[in-house]
């Protein structure tokens, strides 16, 4: 896994400061680190909240390569040495994950990535196309093309992620496509009640992947997929959301 390089604090740029403050009789408080309301210690903050989101698409995206193996126990110390951090921000990241559903609390050992069977991964297949498919459906109908053709490089931006062979850049790309799709219908919650559940779909499929020409399958799905959108061909776009969706069911 990745090395999280956590910014350096600028403390000479501070101490000068602090000093200048001091020789024209500002605050004193200024001089012994002390901070005002109005001087709120802000970057320590921005800080940790970078290296958390940082740790949290780094630890996503070994649940989706399989870096982080179905069963497995990961404690948030010995996470955060190999990344190189503390382990605050690993456990921070960790918990968020729980809530997202990929791992679970284990008292006094860490964090267990969850092991989804075939009926859970159904499952999430079908609500994804109970959400996306009649929704991309009605939108076919309504949204003028030169719109439709604006999603052209994202779905281009799938195929060379697909190309790759790599799992975890080939499901960044998709999530961003199909999150391009479904903004279109102006629907904030949707947008990110579907994205949640693709998520979870993607992080337990590492096993069953057919690998790099699966990938690029699907992602040629999301090519004919915007070309019929373009014309406005709604057989075609049915067809191509059928199987895009039936795929993973």
């Amino acid at each position: 896994m990745p090395r999280v390089r956590v910014p350096a604090q600028p403390a000479g740029a501070e101490r000068g400061r602090d000093r200048e403050q001091g020789d024209a009789g500002g605050a004193v408080g200024a001089v012994r680190g002390e901070h005002t309301h109005s001087e709120a210690p802000i970057r320590p903050v921005v800080q940790r909240a970078s290296v958390r989101g940082q740790i949290l698409d780094a630890l996503r995206a070994a649940l989706v390569s399989g870096e982080l193996r179905p069963g497995e126990v990961y404690s948030a110390p010995a996470l955060a040495e190999r990344f190189g951090v503390s382990a605050t921000p690993v456990r921070e990241a960790m918990q968020q994950l729980a809530l997202e559903g990929a791992v679970e609390v284990v008292p006094n050992r860490g964090f267990r990535v969850v092991v989804r069977d075939a009926r859970e991964l159904s499952e999430l297949a079908e609500v994804r196309r109970l959400i996306e498919a009649p929704l991309i459906l009605r939108l076919a109908r309504v949204v003028p093309a030169e719109r439709w053709a604006e999603l052209r490089p994202s779905a281009e931006a799938t195929v060379r992620a697909a190309s790759s062979g790599c799992r975890a850049t080939y499901a960044e790309a998709d999530r961003a496509f199909h999150r391009a799709v479904l903004a279109l219908a102006g629907n904030e919650q949707l947008v990110r009640i579907a994205d949640d559940v693709q998520r979870r779909a993607q992080w337990s499929l590492v096993a069953a992947s057919g690998g790099r020409t699966e990938l690029m399958a699907d992602a040629a799905e999301h090519a004919a997929l915007v070309d019929a959108l373009v014309l406005r061909d709604l057989d075609a776009v049915r067809v191509v959301v059928e199987e895009h969706f039936a795929r993973w069911c």
